[in-house]
């Protein structure tokens, strides 16, 4: 499995996650992959849209 370039290796329910899940409302949404989806848009606009260069965020979607 590929990790994110900034070599954290933790999936995205850390105990941090886990906390902001639990101390949450229960009408609020809170999506615990949303910080590996910011990541990974952030490098395709970084590489104007190359996939290829951002290759590492989506294999780590397709194997977490």
């Amino acid at each position: 499995m590929a990790t994110p370039s900034d070599g954290s290796k933790e999936g995205p329910w850390t105990d941090e996650t886990k906390q902001k899940f639990e101390g949450k409302s229960k009408s609020e949404f809170y999506d615990p992959c949303q910080e590996a989806a910011q990541r990974s848009y952030k490098c395709l606009y970084r590489n104007n849209g190359d996939k290829s260069m951002c290759g590492e965020y989506f294999q780590y979607v397709l194997h977490a």
